[in-house]
């Protein structure tokens, strides 16, 4: 995070981040955010006051914007884990059609499995990333109750796991490099999925990432929920958006597992350690990207920007590698990921 700011810089930020009150009068308010709307309201109530009554309240209005900001810092800088969660499933977070306006001077999106269907859950397409062609792959789960139907609320079904994999095959025939995007709370359930090889299809694009000749940097923007992630999870580098999650299991699926209910899926959320700072800890991951004060909702495009900058570095520094010795590296990270400790036993020792 930031150091402290001089007054005239942490004023500026103030008034950067309050003059999008008016634009985001309808923002979804999550539970731990109220206090923070309540000083919202009363700034543009104050400054509504003073437009009708031109009366000079600017040094009352400089003061709640500065309270604002410390109180929006302090509030976002102590997440817990479950709210963490819900940080990552709010309903202004950037979604990856998003991203490709922000980050993408070109996209050509590609589409079908040849085998079966179009699934508009993961999306696939020619793009250009600050300067890097790759190709693009990621998880949509749609705007508006139409488009979250079709796209089955970002969750995919076999034949959007073999349109990436179709995606990734090209890449590696134009040796382009493949750049996904995860947002998922895990694979569709259903029984027309499984019955098409649901587990079988992210299995099989597990294995073919791993030794795909190519580069590839996995970023989970928001949620990243199990085996719907780990089908276009494995990559060279994995990062996360700061307030993104990434698990084995929802909160929720780990709470009706545990407590027979979702009643304790806040402390499931921190049992499963699956924020970016605990995972970056734990080895899971590489990196994390830094959102805006407040979170991507607050600032899509500065969320943008600093995911571009994360993919051009990443992407360049990844080109200048053999790939042979690439894939060997990628291989041996997945093997020995994780933390874990051996004890031999005496016994074995004296053996």
């Amino acid at each position: 995070m930031p150091e402290t700011l001089t007054a005239e810089a942490s004023f500026a930020l103030s008034a950067k981040v309050v003059t999008t009150v008016s634009r985001t009068a309808s923002r979804h308010v999550l539970e731990f955010e109220k206090p923070l709307a309540r000083l919202e309201q009363q700034i543009q109530e104050l400054e509504a006051l003073q437009e009708a009554k031109k009366i000079d309240y600017s040094a009352e209005v400089r003061q709640l914007r500065t309270n604002y900001t410390n109180l929006l810092r302090k509030t976002y800088d102590n997440l817990s884990a479950w709210e963490t969660v819900q940080v990552a499933r709010h309903p202004q977070r950037p979604l990856f059609r998003d991203y490709v306006e922000m980050i993408c001077r070109e996209f050509r999106e590609l589409h079908g499995d040849r085998h079966f269907a179009e699934d508009h859950a993961i999306q696939c397409g020619l793009a250009k990333i600050g300067g890097h062609k790759v190709m693009l792959i990621g998880h949509h789960k749609g705007k508006d109750t139409k488009e979250k139907i079709k796209c089955f609320f970002g969750l995919a079904h076999p034949e959007g796991y073999r349109k990436a994999l179709r995606c990734m095959k090209i890449a590696e025939k134009f040796r382009l490099p493949v750049v996904t995007l995860i947002d998922t709370a895990g694979a569709y359930p259903g029984i027309g999925a499984e019955e098409r090889g649901q587990a079988e299809s992210i299995a099989r694009n597990m294995m073919e990432m791993s030794r795909l000749k190519t580069p590839i940097v996995t970023v989970i923007t928001g949620e990243g929920g199990s085996g719907g992630a780990l089908g276009i999870g494995v990559g060279d580098r994995v990062a996360m958006m700061q307030y993104a999650w990434y698990s084995v299991i929802s909160p929720e699926g780990c709470s009706g597992i545990l407590w027979k209910g979702a009643e304790n899926a806040q402390d499931a959320a921190e049992a499963l350690k699956l924020t970016s700072k605990h995972l970056r800890e734990l080895g899971v991951i590489d990196s994390v990207v830094t959102e805006p004060l407040g979170g991507a909702h607050r600032d899509p495009h500065t969320a943008g920007h600093s995911l571009e900058q994360f993919l051009a570095k990443t992407i360049r520094e990844l080109k200048r590698v053999k790939i042979d010795i690439l894939v060997d590296r990628r291989y041996e990270k997945f093997r020995n990921l994780g933390m874990y400790a051996e004890k031999v036993s005496r016994a074995i020792k004296s053996a």
